[in-house]
């Protein structure tokens, strides 16, 4: 006699997962401000904002943070979201590179959004890009100079992920 069944697990994602999720990336970017002086607080909380806001409406692609010099990353540090995320790996935050050379650079941030925010309509569009902290000025996206990627961070709430790598100098 053979015996088949079914499970069904479905998780909703809620402000309480997006802000846990983001909570991981605030880490990271004050480890950031602990090496090398940047972000701000300020500019932490707004990031954390955005990020929130995306990642609850299901709008995130992925987003940088780092420093770049001549619009080129010399350490970021990137995250990519994943819904519908089948991962249970919630790693812990931290572990950025402390050494990089950021002489003559610049802080910054670059944000891509998904396919499901592009379906939106222009007003729909309009009305998120209000109420998020950061307003975007359609910058050109920073290239690499010679380094490397660490990968292997991920971060894991309710159904999605944030996968995290690091670009740091060779």
């Amino acid at each position: 006699m053979t015996m088949t069944g079914t499970h069904t697990f479905s998780e909703t994602f809620t402000l309480t997962n997006a802000k846990y999720l983001a909570s991981k990336v605030a880490s990271d970017l004050f480890q950031m401000q602990l090496f090398y002086g940047r972000p701000t607080d300020q500019e932490i909380n707004d990031y954390l904002g955005e990020l929130i806001i995306l990642l609850l409406g299901g709008y995130l692609d992925s987003v940088d943070y780092g420093f770049r010099r001549d619009n080129k990353w010399v350490i970021v540090a990137s995250y990519s979201a994943h819904f519908g995320s089948t991962s249970s790996t919630d790693d812990r935050s931290g572990g950025v590179y402390p050494g990089a050379n950021i002489s003559s650079s610049t802080w910054g941030s670059y944000l891509r959004t998904n396919s499901k925010f592009h379906t939106l309509s222009q007003e729909e569009k309009d009305k998120i890009e209000q109420d998020l902290p950061i307003k975007r000025n359609g910058q050109a996206e920073p290239g690499f100079y010679g380094g490397t990627w660490d990968c292997g961070k991920d971060y894991f709430s309710g159904g999605t992920g944030l996968l995290r790598k690091m670009y740091r100098p060779s």
